[in-house]
């Protein structure tokens, strides 16, 4: 059995494409995915910053520091224009005259001293998610808001100090109990196991292929069959070296997720996030390597199952396309709000896993269903190891 996961690995090492999903993949996919998420959300909101939107306003002279406001303002450009109601507004805005449209209803100033609150209409596109248009106005409508106030107390003699305490008689102060750590896993822990579990199987998945599909393609698995070697060690020869290529990307993919956090920490405004990170100790780490090893056994065996069962390296390729998609769908439940770590949740496949990676980097695992879960996993890629050594010796598999 040594033997052949030895000739197996020296195999696999020479084929460059091997060496790309295992090593080049996960060395290189954090630092792009930071650095396009970076340059993407940056060069957008900049744009998004610097943008001058159009505007028309209809009876401005019912607010005069709020029109004068936003006619200084660095970001509007006041379009001129016969507009009379909001549907002259709408039309406008539809045909890309205008960017924004203000309809002040009535003197706020009158509205006001009959107790009466004075509605203003902004019409906008609100369908860009990223657009500071109503924002800007907002800020401006409640400053000229705050002179109105102002204003109204004045004339009743109301000191300065005490409109405070009027406009606000109860002020709620946010008091959160959880730790940076605590909330940046919240926030990240879900997203690390979607990049870390599918890496997993990918490194799995191309080896296994090359040491089932390809052997019965290339013509060379008659040649392993007649060696003095039984069925057993030859597929568990195979096995042991899918599951060190799926293992060596899973510490390799960790590894560089820790080094390019601490590059990313030099370049980018990241401290919060490496903070965080350095919370983590050597212990953390391992643990989430610790319920790699049973998951990528499972993943190894299915893919040698199905590589073993396929004709060509194309079939095999066609067959691991529904295989990655069943993969994701259980990280896809874990991504849900409210999905904690629970023994229902810790009986079910890949879910477990990346809940369990979620609450180690919180720092607020439960290390007895962590014990559940390798438990369970273990149980369950035994069972699956099994499954697949029987698959490996039946004729009818191997020489369909």
């Amino acid at each position: 059995m040594f033997e052949v996961f030895l000739k197996e690995l020296k195999e696999l090492l020479r084929d460059r494409k091997t060496l790309l999903f295992v090593v080049a993949l996960p060395v290189a996919i954090f630092p792009i995915i930071f650095a396009l998420m970076g340059f993407l959300m940056s060069k957008a909101a900049i744009e998004a910053e610097q943008k001058v939107h159009n505007y028309a306003i209809i009876n401005a002279d019912y607010a005069p520091e709020f029109r004068d406001k936003l006619f200084f303002h660095k970001n509007f450009k006041q379009v001129e224009g016969n507009f009379k109601s909001v549907e002259d507004l709408k039309t406008a805005v539809q045909n890309e005259v205008i960017d924004v449209g203000i309809v002040i209803s009535d003197n706020a100033r009158t509205t006001i001293a009959n107790g009466k609150s004075n509605e203003w209409q902004i019409v906008f596109n609100d369908s860009s998610s990223l657009s500071f248009i109503f924002a800007r106005i907002k800020e401006m409508a409640e400053e000229f808001s705050q002179t109105l106030q102002s204003e109204q107390f004045n004339k009743f003699g109301i000191a300065t100090e005490q409109q405070e305490a009027l406009l606000n008689p109860v002020v709620l102060e946010k008091v959160d109990t959880a730790d940076l750590r605590e909330n940046l896993g919240e926030k990240l822990g879900a997203l690390i196991p979607y990049l870390l579990i599918p890496l997993v199987l990918a490194g799995a998945s191309y080896p296994a292929i090359d040491l089932g599909a390809g052997e019965k393609e290339r013509g060379t698995l008659e040649t392993l069959l007649l060696t003095p070697i039984s069925r057993t060690e030859l597929v568990l020869g195979k096995f042991f070296t899918v599951l060190f290529t799926s293992l060596a990307t899973a510490l390799i993919t960790v590894a560089s997720m820790g080094i390019w956090m601490k590059m990313a920490g030099n370049f980018f405004e990241v401290e919060k996030i490496t903070d965080a990170f350095s919370m983590l100790d050597f212990a953390d780490f391992a643990l989430i390597l610790l319920l790699l090893i049973p998951l990528a056994c499972v993943f190894s065996s299915l893919v040698l199952s199905i590589s073993i069962y396929a004709r060509s390296f194309k079939e095999a390729q066609n067959y691991m396309g529904p295989l990655s998609m069943l993969a994701f769908l259980p990280l896809i439940v874990a991504m849900m709000p409210n999905m904690e770590l629970t023994m229902s949740t810790a009986m079910v496949p890949i879910t477990n896993v990346a809940l369990a990676i979620k609450e180690i980097l919180k720092g607020t695992v439960d290390y007895s269903y962590v014990g559940m879960i390798f438990l369970a996993t273990v149980v369950l890629a035994g069972a699956l190891m099994a499954a697949c050594v029987h698959w490996f010796k039946k004729e009818e598999v191997l020489f369909r």
